[in-house]
């Protein structure tokens, strides 16, 4: 708790927006330092002579400005502007750089084909709402329908009504979190995560919390735990591949996740983004708790990364939030985009890529099985990654500015990590962002690494 208090004779109306610019300049002035506890709402207010209500609306007024944080049952705190994260992998290619950075399908001229194609069909047969249109209920009724075709196939039965597209699966993500949770509340999460959510969650005001996993990913227990411990709002996971671990959720461990979430009511975001590329999967979570599961799907990572279109299911109790969320955030996926997956679902193209990726991704896991050989790494015949944890003495900046050094760019597994608790140093290494040839070399480079000593590495930095 800190000494200085707003002072209540430099009061505006509005109040609380007054209130909220005279915090903002005690954190800017370095009156109020980074983690300090603000009052709780009930103080603060009766120290102004204020409503709880101002004072809560100034409390989030901060919020959205990342100054402070709100953490149900612990109380608010300075957060003080940081750096913006890095992303893990190279924001373009450089040079002669092997990029295995990057998260991205198996890509050669078939897909500039078909996208051209697709193109070409569009330029004859683009209806007129998807060209003129701002309203998202004139547009895509048509394309909710065929939508569910496609979510069939990833194992949910939905109605169209259920259904929004979205532009590709990270607005999907950022909607969902705003529909279950609302800033200042905790969303949990697997201590290996999407490296967006981090971020992401920040942003919008919420407290991530990092649980245990295994070789499954989240252990029904720890949410258990955490549950009893504080509010949780939400829970996300990603139990299909897509992982940074490459790890395949099995049914009974998605039934008891769906359990402990009925249990203590909490929502349920799940980000399936490979859908029904991976083969012999169990239904989604949200095939276990319908009434509870927003599901996320696209097709950049299965077909076209060009294809910047997702859908995004909500259970009944939520679709009116999602469709507001998603009016504020995007307005409304792109139409033409939307077109050609519609298209692509009905005539069979979405699932013939499908396949082509399975396909190419068997020769990646084989060139990955001989090159790595001597290595133990985690992956999954229809992962676009290997998981390949480090060594004893190995630190992930070390390891991938060495790669760097010698030509290879590879992902730090610090970048998805969501807790400091129980961190084993590793990284990701993408088997689709380049040729069969350059794959073969950047893995013989990095398993080069990985075998040698880590002070000879830290010394040639």
């Amino acid at each position: 708790m800190t000494n200085w208090r707003p002072d209540p004779s430099q009061l505006r109306r509005p109040a609380y927006l007054s209130l909220a610019e005279q915090i903002a300049r005690a954190i800017q002035e370095g009156k109020l330092a980074n983690g300090t506890k603000l009052p709780t709402h009930r103080r603060m207010a009766d120290d102004l002579g204020l409503s709880v209500q101002t004072v809560s609306r100034a409390y989030d007024d901060l919020i959205r400005r990342g100054l402070i944080s709100g953490e149900i049952g612990r109380g608010s705190f300075v957060q003080t502007q940081t750096p913006e994260p890095e992303p893990p992998y190279l924001p373009e290619r450089l040079g002669e750089v092997i990029d295995l950075s990057i998260l991205k399908p198996v890509c050669e001229q078939i897909h500039v084909e078909r996208m051209r194609q697709a193109f070409a069909w569009l330029s004859e047969n683009l209806p007129a709402s998807s060209a003129l249109s701002f309203r998202p209920n004139m547009v895509f009724p048509r394309h909710r329908a065929v939508a569910t075709e496609w979510l069939a196939r990833c194992g949910l039965d939905v109605s169209p009504l259920n259904v929004s597209l979205t532009n590709g699966a990270t607005s999907g993500m950022t909607v969902a979190l705003m529909s279950v949770a609302p800033p200042g509340s905790t969303v949990a999460t697997e201590a290996v995560s999407h490296h967006t959510l981090v971020p992401l969650s920040t942003y919008l005001g919420l407290h991530l919390e990092g649980l245990a996993i295994d070789e499954e990913g989240m252990i029904p227990e720890a949410l258990d735990e955490a549950c009893r411990k504080g509010p949780i709002r939400a829970i996300f996971l990603q139990p299909s591949v897509i992982n940074p671990m490459a790890a395949l959720m099995s049914a009974k461990r998605r039934e008891a996740l769906a359990a402990v979430a009925a249990r203590h009511d909490i929502a349920i975001i799940e980000n399936d983004i490979l859908g029904p590329m991976v083969e012999d999967r169990p239904p989604p979570v949200a095939a276990f708790a319908p009434e509870r599961t927003l599901y996320v799907t696209t097709f950049t990572k299965t077909t076209v990364p060009g294809l910047r279109i997702g859908y995004l299911a909500a259970p009944d109790r939520y679709v009116a939030a999602v469709a507001n969320r998603h009016l504020v955030s995007n307005w409304m996926a792109t139409p033409a985009m939307a077109e050609i997956a519609t298209r692509w679902v009905s005539d069979g193209t979405a699932m013939e890529l499908v396949n082509w990726q399975r396909r190419a991704l068997a020769s990646r896991h084989a060139i990955a099985a001989e090159m790595l050989a001597d290595l133990s790494y985690r992956t999954h015949p229809q992962s676009l990654h290997v998981w390949l944890p480090l060594s004893c003495g190995h630190t992930d900046e070390a390891f991938v500015a060495q790669a760097r050094l010698r030509g290879v760019g590879i992902a730090p597994g610090k970048s998805f990590h969501t807790t400091d608790h129980g961190w084993t140093p590793a990284v990701r290494i993408s088997l689709g962002s380049t040729t069969e040839s350059e794959l073969r070399t950047g893995l013989g480079i990095v398993a080069s690494l990985a075998q040698g000593n880590p002070e000879e590495l830290l010394l040639a930095i």
